[in-house]
């Protein structure tokens, strides 16, 4: 399994994403599993130690941070991940270039290059699998509301072998 450093949204933004999930799911659309947590990924690994806590912990003083969540997109092609863009502010993009920077001594493997600065897509994610002849009604309770303002208020590391996440 995966390691991540991943964004986590306030309560209200969350409760939003949810709602899209439930809504997906209502459609018999397959959405993201209800014990999941909206989050958007920054860093991303094979393994990363746990120390990579401390490291991060001092990005902790920019939040929160306002975010926008953007328009619904699909990522792939047979079997498309559905997701909500984030739109990209500047001060994203200097939290996901520090978290790369500072997780990099902490990685067990060399990161994936998608999560890389200059090659990321910042995203939150709302199903998987979803078969081409579902995607225009997956888009179409994907893309309600229109735009999310809301903020990230912290971060974790997902340990994906036990399964566990840690606040950082």
């Amino acid at each position: 399994m995966v390691h991540s450093v991943e964004l986590l949204f306030d309560l209200d933004t969350e409760a939003v994403i949810r709602r899209a999930w439930d809504d997906l799911r209502a459609a018999g659309i397959a959405a993201q599993r209800p014990t999941a947590r909206p989050h958007v990924t920054l860093v991303v690994a094979d393994g990363m130690d746990h120390a990579v806590a401390q490291s991060l912990s001092t990005l902790l003083p920019r939040f929160p941070l306002p975010c926008r969540v953007g328009s619904a997109l699909v990522f792939g092609r047979s079997a498309a991940v559905l997701a909500r863009s984030i739109v990209p502010s500047a001060g994203l993009l200097e939290i996901h270039a520090d978290a790369c920077r500072l997780a990099a001594d902490h990685l067990t493997s060399a990161p994936m290059p998608h999560t890389q600065p200059g090659d990321w897509s910042p995203h939150v994610t709302l199903g998987r699998r979803i078969p081409a002849d579902r995607l225009g009604a997956a888009l179409s309770i994907a893309g309600h509301p229109a735009e999310i303002s809301g903020a990230f208020v912290g971060l974790r590391h997902w340990d994906g072998d036990a399964r566990t996440e840690r606040l950082i």
